[in-house]
């Protein structure tokens, strides 16, 4: 199967209602916005069995690992934002200091517009509808794009929102990097994507041409420190299930391991058997496996396995695109595997022997997505505060993107902004500061010729 890109013509004229739509202030009351989440609540409900079924075609992710790490978090998402719509479009009153007396102060929220959202693949329902509760929220429109690299899933999203969205309001756009480019070139309120550095990039320099404010998650080499003090079966458990989770093709996966010296051998031993643990004697019998998206992307990841020894794993059938839960060590710091972000099941191992090097390691690279630290809680807190990234776990990993309350999002090269949440109603908002003044009188000290100035000045 293969996605048809939509045509410039038909782009141009959803652009063009959606702006006259949001012109018409018809998504700004609480009741529209709330009508609409619940909209898109039901429409989960009612299209899961095949966002399921979609999902296991295009990257043969199970039913489990599909409402654990897609639709589950949307509904969390679309649950809280119900409860909490109300009072956060309400805003809050700030302090008035005395020089601007007999005035009220307080901020409110007011929609940015019109949204486009751009989400990848690997998460396809998850990144695309997560950042949309967020569009509702606030009061925008959007339009939607996914990534054509899911082609299953990209169509039955699209046609869960023509079936419960007015295109004027909420609409999805099809193809590939043409179609993107065009979307780029159109005017919006607030652009948010998720995928690559490289193509966050690529965002970043067509916004900045319009001004347009834009959110932008992105991923990097998130480092996972396995410490001398960690306990060792914990570690290679919650290492194991966050790097084979999607088969390693999430955004916040451990990408790299440093590891004590003292604690190889016994992490290689301790991972095996965990990896056996959650995924049977022969991982590609698995049904809860999932493959590599595509060709490309199963010769890239693959091709990693050269660049250190196998500790671990390390099977292959290309037919499948399956590769097997890898742990590779004796690599080198400059080697291809620690230069990008691997995006797959492999796991390169570090070595190091007193903290500091760690973290010396991590800060001498572009700041991380996530970073993930095993041993004491106490020095887990000081790698923490000594290094930056955008999300972290101690004695953990993955689970800090479960929380709605916790923001999510990137620094530096691995993204800008945040969301979950209320955050993810302030990332479609802007936040209006407002100053209420009385006329029922006027102080005079404020206008010109500046009569009793001393006494102003004193109060300034």
């Amino acid at each position: 199967m293969s996605i048809t890109n939509t045509e410039n013509r038909i782009i141009e004229r959803t652009i063009k209602a959606q702006r006259e739509y949001f012109a018409s202030g018809a998504t700004l009351e609480y009741r529209f916005r709330k009508e609409q989440l619940k909209k898109l609540q039901k429409a989960l409900a009612t299209w899961e069995k095949d966002l399921c079924e979609a999902l296991w075609e295009d990257l043969h992710k199970s039913e489990q690992e599909a409402a654990m790490t897609e639709t589950s978090i949307v509904k969390s998402e679309i649950k809280h934002h119900l409860s909490h719509l109300r009072c956060w479009m309400k805003g809050n009153r700030a302090t008035t200091p005395l020089k601007m007396m007999p005035s009220c102060s307080r901020t409110m929220y007011g929609p940015l517009g019109n949204a486009l959202i751009i989400s990848p693949w690997n998460y396809p329902v998850q990144l695309l509808l997560n950042p949309l509760v967020g569009a509702i929220s606030a009061g925008c429109t959007a339009i939607l794009k996914p990534s054509p690299q899911v082609p299953n899933v990209s169509l039955t999203i699209e046609k869960m929102i023509k079936a419960t969205f007015e295109e004027r309001y909420i609409a999805v756009v099809q193809g590939n990097r043409e179609v993107n480019k065009a979307l780029l070139q159109e005017k919006f309120d607030i652009i948010f994507f998720t995928g690559s550095p490289a193509l966050g990039r690529i965002v970043m320099q067509e916004a900045a041409k319009t001004l347009t404010p834009t959110i932008l998650e992105l991923g990097g080499k998130s480092p996972c420190i396995v410490d001398k003090k960690a306990d060792i079966s914990i570690a290679a458990r919650r290492i194991a299930w966050g790097k084979t989770l999607n088969a390693g093709q999430t955004c916040i996966a451990p990408d790299y391991l440093l590891i004590h010296s003292s604690q190889k051998q016994a992490f290689i031993k301790a991972f095996a058997k965990e990896i056996k643990k959650l995924h049977g004697e022969k991982t590609e019998k698995s049904p809860h496996y999932v493959r590599m998206v595509s060709d490309k992307a199963f010769e890239r990841v693959s091709g990693y396995l050269r660049d250190g020894d196998i500790a671990f794993g390390g099977k292959c059938i290309a037919g499948e695109r399956y590769i097997e839960p890898t742990l590779l060590d004796n690599v080198a710091p400059s080697s291809p595997v620690m230069q990008e972000e691997i995006f797959g099941p492999v796991l390169p191992m570090i070595e190091f022997t007193h903290l500091d090097a760690a973290i010396n390691f991590i800060n001498r690279r572009e700041k991380p997505l996530a970073l993930y630290y095993f041993g004491k809680s106490d020095d887990g807190k000081e790698v923490l505060r000594r290094t930056s990234s955008g999300g972290a776990c101690i004695n953990d990993t993955i689970m800090h993107i479960a929380n709605e309350n916790l923001p999510f999002g990137g620094v530096g090269n691995s993204g800008m902004g945040n969301y979950h949440g209320k955050r993810s109603f302030e990332a479609f908002s802007h936040l209006r500061a407002v100053v209420t003044t009385t006329t029922l009188f006027d102080l005079p000290f404020r206008y010109m010729p500046y009569r009793m100035w001393s006494l102003v000045k004193k109060i300034l």
